[in-house]
């Protein structure tokens, strides 16, 4: 293999690609990096999870393949000057040169690379920077508990032109809807996605005006693709010559629709930055677990933490309240994620009962709906 292409085109291509890199390879070869040359240059990596591969011109001088320590490839392509950097692999070796910069890699053996798995059948199209922003919402409240895989994807709904994303891990629940293209107009299903991967990947390719959205669902062919899977269903991602798939998670997710509230006894409206700088203020003193207090009442909200035998916190403001007064108490960070979350400058939260949960929303959209929610469980106080 002999290639030649630019720095940047390089360094970009491996940092997608080393996405799914394992931190703990099974086998030596899943930590390398995969280079095929023809035509262009596909760079590839596996971890039988979750695949990543980019495709990105070059000049081939003479087509050929080599398996390099991804790792190590990545830190050398973004650590090379500003020049066209030359690819050589033969005798077991592959070699950069970048303007005065030479390194030899040793390469790893091809034949023991498993085949990456096929891309899903299609199943629509979305806007880029809608999907990622959609998805960074969605996947707010995933749960970090591996012991509860379910709870650490994102539920991914699909009904016709309707995308509809969920993540909880029990304390919280955040729901995002999305209009998309799907391939076709009866598309129905649900997965459920590692919200980790998903979150990478929808913020990866945002270079790109549009995703495509690949599905194949349990039980389907396909499923497993080339790699000798167990058909538990996989989703895949392409644009900008840029592709990955992800294997589906299993397990059973909470039935959402019942949790959000159909009617509300109170609300409260106050600016977004407001709220989330007064929380952070007050939330300096609480002790680790420990809520911050907040109480409303008619033009105004109260928020405090600690106690009377530690260090103590209050700050008061401007609140447009409707309802009687309340006190609910929240843990600091739950709270921040959701406000961080809402796209918009103002939050409106919801309440229906002392002791439920409380819905966290922004500013209605054009049909007064609303496109993303978040439900925050209260701590019960003393």
């Amino acid at each position: 293999m002999k290639i030649v292409l630019e720095r940047d085109v390089l360094a970009d291509a491996v940092a997608w690609t080393a996405r799914a890199l394992p931190a703990r390879p099974t086998v030596p070869v899943l930590a390398g990096i995969r280079l095929q040359a023809a035509d262009d240059l596909k760079l590839s990596s596996f971890d039988y999870d979750v695949s990543a591969q980019a495709s990105v011109p070059v000049t081939t001088e003479e087509p050929g393949s080599a398996l390099v320590s991804g790792r190590l490839l990545a830190e050398i392509s973004r650590s090379l000057p500003a020049k066209p950097v030359r690819i050589t692999a033969e005798a077991g070796r592959a070699v950069l040169t970048c303007g005065s910069a030479t390194f030899t890699l040793l390469t790893m053996p091809e034949e023991e690379y498993p085949a990456l798995p096929e891309m899903p059948p299609p199943a629509g199209t979305v806007g880029s920077d809608a999907f990622a922003t959609a998805v960074t919402q969605s996947a707010t409240a995933a749960g970090r508990d591996d012991t509860l895989p379910a709870l650490t994807g994102v539920r991914i709904e699909i009904d016709g032109d309707i995308l509809t994303m969920v993540s909880t891990d029990r304390y919280r629940l955040a729901v995002r809807e999305l209009r998309w293209t799907p391939a076709r107009p009866d598309l129905r299903a649900a997965v459920l996605v590692p919200a980790r991967a998903l979150v990478d990947t929808a913020r990866s390719l945002t270079s790109s005006a549009q995703v495509s959205i690949a599905l194949a669902l349990p039980g389907q062919e396909g499923a497993a693709g080339g790699s000798g899977g167990t058909g538990d269903g996989m989703i895949g991602f392409e644009g900008s010559g840029r592709r990955t798939t992800t294997r589906l998670l299993s397990g059973e997710f909470p039935r959402h629709q019942s949790l959000l509230p159909k009617s509300v006894n109170a609300t409260a409206e106050l600016p977004v930055s407001l709220l989330a700088e007064s929380v952070r203020r007050v939330a300096l003193v609480a002790e680790r677990n420990t809520p911050v207090r907040l109480a409303f009442s008619a033009g105004q909200l109260v928020l405090e933490a600690g106690t009377g035998d530690e260090a103590q916190a209050e700050e008061v403001v401007e609140a447009d309240f409707t309802g009687d007064d309340l006190s609910i108490a929240f843990n600091p960070q739950y709270l921040l994620d959701g406000l961080s979350a809402i796209d918009s400058d103002t939050v409106r939260i919801s309440f229906t009962e002392p002791g439920k949960p409380a819905l966290l929303t922004g500013k209605p959209g054009p049909d007064g709906g609303q496109e993303f929610r978040y439900l925050l469980m209260p701590i019960r106080l003393g």
